[in-house]
């Protein structure tokens, strides 16, 4: 379907560069970027029906991944095609999901937000996204490195920085303000910054912390009155606790104890509030993805320019050669045929999942509830929607000659490095002949067959439409590395005997 709105964005974001120019004003960086992309259009048999298909799948999950409750929405040129409800918000209660007043923890796609926000202060010509993060900051993170950290380092979770635990607090009462957490907790410096992604909760509430130093405003302020209200998101919020007119809407968290689903108290993430404390409800999240598809306009509000959108979407930094990397902000789900970016969300009894097809105009958020297995569920109907509005094919199969890929243990990057590294979560990879693998995590065991040097494919039995998983070794003599397509965030090194 051609996309009828890319023109007028087109023309608005010129028109907004020309009124800066005349102004005499600083350009933002991210003005010079590339025009929209080309749409590309959906074949209607494959949204036709989407709503029972999730149904279904959500209702197998329910029943084999130990769900409680699940909110799903879905957006394509500029609507709500539906928002969905399952299973129930308070089990022992039996009150039932309802997907349009429902609160559920969007976790990690919190950071969406963050970035956004940073962007607007990248426009207003308050954050330089090439200057030393200590520019902006009350205290120092130490730069031991050639090269300080870098702004743009925080978006692709370059900053060289280590895995952070204490991001969470048991209790009320154990929480603090973000930015003396942020002060008391600098990470461990591991790489020179700009080099290597490794997933960093740190860096992103750094860059929230950023914002409300430079607008002299706080975070969950800024955020509700730059953000949340011109886009119409009265139910979402960063604070914590809750306030008092949605607490009695938040659906419950739950652990697996033998055999049943045990309520769990509300989680609390204020320690890193801009990295992953928001809460909200499914039509909340659905504004927000309209927005983004449209540039960063909602009705008569906006929130960022178009130029600034694709920004947040464009290639930024990437771990493997030939897989997809991180975008600025987001993940890179896909790189063309459409291009998906995407950002995933665990909090601890919660698993949500936010993605875009920006040529195609769709989008959807989704959020789960339950025990473990939940984690598995929201995955699941990730690869359901995914193979089915944008199926793909598997890879051919190589047979060419090459030194093979080293085999062994490899560790990821993504850890805490003032404690001892923990081997049961080192992936064990093993030849299963000249073009094949094998790859165990915590126990289970994947297959793969070569699809090019030093490049393979997961053999899954998916429906037909995949997605497919891939997984590429690159990397030196010296050093060897391996990374997933599934996790641009992280890179696996080879443990040295």
């Amino acid at each position: 379907m051609v996309d009828v709105h890319r023109g007028p964005r087109v023309r608005k974001g010129l028109a907004a560069t020309l009124a800066l120019a005349l102004l005499g004003l600083p350009l933002p960086a991210v003005v010079a970027q590339p025009s929209a992309p080309a749409a590309y259009a959906i074949p209607a048999a494959r949204l036709n029906g989407l709503a029972d298909f999730i149904d279904g799948v959500v209702a197998q999950q329910i029943a084999t991944r130990d769900v409680a409750g699940a909110v799903v929405t879905v957006v394509h040129q500029g609507r709500v095609l539906f928002t969905r409800g399952y299973g129930y918000a308070d089990l022992d209660r039996r009150l039932p999901v309802d997907p349009e007043r429902t609160l559920f923890r969007p976790g990690s796609v919190s950071k969406l937000v963050t970035w956004v926000a940073l962007m607007q202060q990248v426009e207003a010509g308050k954050v330089d996204l090439d200057a030393p993060v200590n520019r902006y900051l009350d205290f120092k993170i130490p730069d031991p490195k050639t090269r300080p950290i870098r702004v743009r380092d925080l978006m692709s979770h370059t900053p060289g920085f280590g895995d952070q635990g204490g991001i969470s607090a048991g209790k009320v009462e154990d929480l603090v303000p973000y930015g003396a957490w942020l002060k008391a907790h600098i990470p461990m410096q591991m790489w020179e910054p700009g080099t290597e992604s490794a997933y960093s909760n740190y860096g992103a509430a750094l860059a929230g912390y950023i914002v409300e130093r430079v607008s002299g405003m706080s975070f969950y302020d800024y955020t509700e009155q730059r953000i949340f209200q011109p886009l119409g998101m009265p139910d979402t919020t960063f604070r914590e606790p809750l306030p008092a007119r949605l607490a009695g809407r938040m659906s419950t968290g739950y652990r697996l104890v033998d055999g049943r689903l045990v309520a769990r108290p509300f989680e609390l993430f204020s320690n890193i509030a801009p990295a992953g404390s928001a809460t909200a409800t499914a039509p909340d999240m659905a504004r927000f993805i309209q927005a983004m598809l449209n540039g960063g306009q909602l009705g008569p509000a906006r929130i960022l320019s178009p130029a600034s959108v694709r920004f947040l979407g464009m290639d930024g930094f990437k771990n493997a050669p030939n897989l997809p990397g991180f975008a600025n902000g987001f993940m890179v789900l896909r790189e063309a045929g459409p291009r998906m970016i995407e950002h995933g969300g665990n909090t601890g009894d919660q698993h949500s999942y936010l993605l875009l097809a920006p040529e195609a105009q769709f989008g959807f958020f989704m959020s789960f509830t339950g025990g473990a297995a939940s984690s598995d569920a929201r995955t699941d109907l990730v690869a359901a929607i995914v193979g089915r509005v944008f199926p793909t094919e598997r890879a051919p199969r190589w047979t060419g000659t090459e030194t093979p890929s080293p085999m062994g243990a490899y560790r990821s990057d993504r850890r805490d490095y003032s404690r001892p590294a923990n081997p049961r979560y080192d992936l064990k990879v093993a030849a299963a002949g000249p073009h094949a693998l094998t790859i165990e995590r915590d126990g289970a065991k994947s297959y793969w067959e070569q699809i090019g040097p030093r490049l393979y494919e997961r053999v899954t039995g998916a429906r037909d439409g995949g997605p497919y998983e891939r997984v590429e070794f690159y990397g030196t003599a010296e050093e060897p590395k391996l990374s997933f397509a599934s996790e641009p965030h992280m890179l696996y090194r080879l443990v040295k005997p």
